[in-house]
């Protein structure tokens, strides 16, 4: 901005808006201001007389920035509200104050009526400083992550933590993954960052997005509040709330900006505590208490904001949240400064120099020196680093000692970072360019809604899909595929409202077609397309819906589907693929879980005992299907106001939903003499089927895993007979796991003899997701790879490294090569990748016939023939507890 001072603001002409990067050019000096011919002419032409007095006044603590801030709004709002009562000669007067050097002081002006209401409902001391704000902290939302970059490598902290902020599932703001982006740009080939856990780096994507947000709400109310007109009526308050929701946006922002320093203040100690020399390190703590804002300054300082909300003195509020940023980029600096001194602490004491601070003798250990020139910053932080070095250099050309050398240049970083320091432009074009030139580079985003999965993450998936592939065959399915889109007359009106959620595709120039919802409609097609009556068949493959994201919800997700179609001894099939859900979600070990069960008969008799019309059913089906996720208040609202049912039917139908417990006892208790389902012949027949399935369940030995639950309804059209619902019932909330149910008609939907058919859909991105939780809350390791043993070849001899290694592969070896001329390259690797053995081969070792043999976990290394050493790893392999691939403390 300073390199701007021969530039010009120009108000009042065709198109032009104020904004507040030019209040904040004006108000410091940077650019000069005029008003527009045209407007000049327009006011010119006024015949008003003055008829009133007014002084122009700032509060007594309004700095000169802030008061020229001020003036430069009002003249704004007089260019932009003025008409036939607006003179020329006090936009002139305004402007010509302006342009000056010196400090706005005007004594009583004449105005006229028009000009009066103007001037005093412009609210210009508000907005003045509000538009200083709003381009200070924009300014400031740029730095603060590349500050906090430096920071992250100054003292080796974890940044992992930057790596997985955009999970796919809608709940990550745009800000917070905005903020990961750019680490990650500035932090991008850093081998400084490490393994330390710290709260003030964690808490970055948080604090500073958050920032981001505020920042750009207060960008469009202020942008909206600078160039709106004053309502020229009748002179008097200017009570309209403006003033009001004005406080509201900066009380936000007030509260992110102590945020954002606390956090900044956090990194700055630790930033000190990694400066190893230790008398650099105090001259830096003692300038840093004498110089700089404390948390215990901030707190304060907030108590002030907030004591002038109540108070409503808006000018001193505003004025408050000024001085308080002014703080925050003090304490940015301070961050930064502290960062650069532990990753270039000799910058500070003279390069070169063998003093040290305070006359400390200081011995350059040269080895020592070496080794951290191999040490590499980001890609990012590296520029930075490079143009805070560019700035330092000749600080202490006339230093006394080291220790004004270090004073020097800490006043030099702290004019590198002041917005209004001519120098400060080079600095945010710099960062500008290493986040916008890295925008092509940037890695990809995945859609909302799905997810890609790690080497580890695929380790737990590919096991759970064998347990349950193996369940299934287990039964006696055969597996069947269908393809991943189907004509989209074949999916509609088989899945009630549900059906606004299936992803259309666009019309290729023939047929319409949709991505599969779930696999039992196509599976349904391929049963009547073919003629079959009877199949026994699993399915194991990703289905698509056009839903909201939310935890453990995707757009895209695994189904694994067991069904069973044909003609079979009543209730035959519903009870085995009950048993199959249990046997299932018992393996996979998840934790506790409850299977709700009701049956589709008896849900429409409960409806027609309480009088609701047939057409109704599937509707208020839908509506009672809800009952997991809303209270029945919201239930019977949504039945009443929007279906149309009468009060008496929805209390009807609460009073049967609350009924839930032990299969066999409440069965019993809906068979007693007197109970209105057996006035029902559809309830009837559910009840006698599901005195059968539990008679059979409780043979199975699962009946203790399920609940009879009247408030069941599945909304899917579909279903005909028994329905149920497996519920995962730990800490890790995650709503449905299992479901499925009888449906007798929709194979003949399709125009075919009807096929009667019972089914269970696993729903295992959502046991993934208690899986994951649990691999955390253990803080277990996964192997990733079945890598049995590594041979480590010491040389780059392709052909014989070949040689070995593939007679591992001839004899059924799970086996690995690794060429390198370094033997600690080899042993990383194998411990990385928890390989447990390892055979080590170089020149000398082929020549005397030899290898070595080394037992990573144990650490242990035996020499061995070369002729021997496949048996003997096989021989040690099978000795080895396999534990190998026991993922998580959940899959066995």
């Amino acid at each position: 901005m300073p390199e701007g001072e021969g530039n010009t603001v120009t108000l009042g002409g065709k198109g032009s808006a104020l904004a507040p990067s030019s209040v904040f050019a004006v108000a410091n000096g940077f650019a000069k201001v005029q008003v527009d011919s045209s407007a000049l002419d327009r006011f010119a032409a006024s015949r008003s007389s003055p008829s009133a007095t007014h002084h122009v006044s700032f509060p007594s603590q309004f700095t000169q920035e802030e008061r020229r801030a001020s003036l430069m709004v009002l003249l704004g709002k007089l260019v932009l509200s003025g008409a036939v009562g607006t003179r020329a000669t006090l936009p002139e007067l305004l402007s010509g104050s302006l342009n000056s050097a010196e400090s706005p002081e005007f004594g009583p002006l004449s105005v006229t009526e028009e000009e009066l209401i103007i001037l005093e409902k412009s609210g210009a001391n508000l907005y003045g400083v509000f538009a200083l704000l709003d381009y200070q902290t924009t300014l400031l939302a740029t730095v603060i992550d590349a500050v906090a970059a430096l920071s992250c490598e100054a003292i080796k902290a974890d940044v992992l933590a930057f790596n997985y902020v955009d999970a796919g599932d809608g709940f990550t703001s745009k800000e917070e993954i905005g903020v990961s982006s750019d680490m990650k740009v500035l932090l991008n080939g850093s081998k400084l960052v490490g393994k330390l856990e710290v709260d003030s780096v964690y808490s970055i994507l948080k604090i500073n997005g958050t920032l981001r947000k505020v920042v750009k709400s207060v960008h469009l109310d202020m942008r909206s509040n600078l160039n709106s007109t004053v309502k020229v009526g009748k002179s008097g308050s200017r009570s309209d709330g403006a003033a009001e929701a004005a406080t509201t946006s900066l009380l936000s922002l007030a509260s992110s900006l102590q945020d954002v320093g606390k956090s900044s203040l956090c990194r700055t100690k630790l930033n000190l505590d990694a400066i190893s020399l230790g008398s650099l390190r105090n001259t830096l703590e003692q300038m840093l208490e004498r110089h700089c804002t404390s948390a215990d300054d901030l707190r304060g300082r907030f108590k002030v904001i907030l004591d002038t909300i109540y108070d409503k003195d808006y000018d001193n509020f505003v004025h408050e949240v000024f001085v308080l940023s002014n703080s925050i980029w003090k304490i940015v600096a301070w961050e930064a400064i502290s960062a650069f001194a532990a990753l270039e602490g000799t910058e500070f004491t003279g390069k070169g120099m063998e003093g040290g601070v305070n006359g400390e003798n200081v011995k350059v250990d040269k080895k020592s020196d070496k080794k951290k020139k191999k040490l590499i910053l980001g890609k990012g932080t590296s520029v930075l680093v490079q143009l805070i070095k560019d700035r330092l250099q000749g600080t202490g050309r006339n230093a006394a000692d080291s220790s004004d050398i270090v004073e020097k240049s800490v006043q030099n970083l702290l004019l590198f970072f002041d917005i209004k320091h001519q120098q400060f432009d080079a600095l945010l074009k710099t960062l500008k360019d290493i986040l916008e030139s890295n925008e092509s580079r940037r890695l990809p985003k995945i859609p909302k809604g799905t997810r890609d999965f790690a080497k580890e993450q695929m380790t737990i998936r590919e096991k759970a899909f064998s347990i349950i592939t193996e369940v299934f065959k287990k039964h006696g399915a055969t597996a069947l595929d269908t393809p991943v889109f189907e004509l989209r007359e074949t999916l509609m009106g088989k899945y009630g409202e549900d059906s606004k959620l299936i992803y259309d595709l666009a019309d290729q120039g023939g047929e319409l077609c949709s991505l599969r919802y779930d696999l039992t409609v196509p599976f349904a097609r391929y049963m009547a397309m073919n003629g079959l009556t009877s199949m026994k068949r699993y399915q194991i493959a990703k289905v698509y819906r056009r839903d909201n994201p939310s935890k453990g919800r995707y757009r895209e997700f695994y189904q694994c589907d067991f069904d069973i179609a044909g003609q079979y001894a009543r209730m035959q099939p519903d009870s085995e693929v009950i048993k199959i859900m249990t046997e299932l979600l018992d393996k996979l070990n998840i934790g506790d879980y409850e299977v709700k069960l009701n049956h589709r008969k008896l849900l429409d008799g409960m409806l027609e005992i309480c009088g609701v019309p047939p057409e109704k059913f599937r509707t208020i089906c839908s509506s009672v299907d809800k009952l997991d996720k809303q209270s029945f208040d919201q239930i019977r609202k949504e039945m009443v106001e929007e279906k149309g049912l009468t009060a008496e039917m929805a209390d009807g139908i609460g009073e049967f939903v609350k009924k839930r417990g032990h299969p066999l006892k409440l069965l019993s208790e809906l068979q007693q003499r007197g109970s209105k389902f057996l006035e029902n012949e559809g309830s009837v027949q559910a009840l006698n089927d599901l005195e059968i399935l539990f008679k059979a369940l409780e043979k199975a030995k699962c009946i203790d895993k399920i609940v009879f639950d009247l408030s069941l309804a599945r909304g899917l059209d579909y279903y005909t007979g028994v329905i149920y619902e497996a519920v995962f019932k730990g800490v890790t909330q995650v709503g449905s796991i299992a479901a499925g149910g009888r449906y007798d008609n929709l194979i003949g939907m399709f125009g075919s003899k009807p096929v009667p058919a019972v089914g269970v859909s696993l729903g295992i991105e959502r046991v993934f997701a208690i899986m994951e939780q649990n691999q955390k809350d253990h803080n277990q390791i996964i192997r990733a790879t079945e890598t049995q043993v590594l041979v480590g070849f010491l040389g780059e001899d392709l052909p014989l490294g070949t040689e070995l290694v593939n007679e591992f592969w001839q004899a059924d070896v799970k086996a690995e090569l690794s060429l390198s001329k370094r033997v600690m390259k080899h042993i990383d690797h194998a411990k990385d990748s928890r390989i447990p053995y390892m055979v080590l081969v170089g020149d000398r070792e082929l020549s005397e016939g030899i290898v070595k043999l080394k037992d990573i976990d144990a650490a242990k290394e035996e020499v061995i023939p070369r002729n021997q050493m496949v048996e003997e790893v096989k021989r040690r392999l099978l000795t080895l507890k396999d534990s190998n691939f026991r993922v998580c403390g959940c899959l066995h």
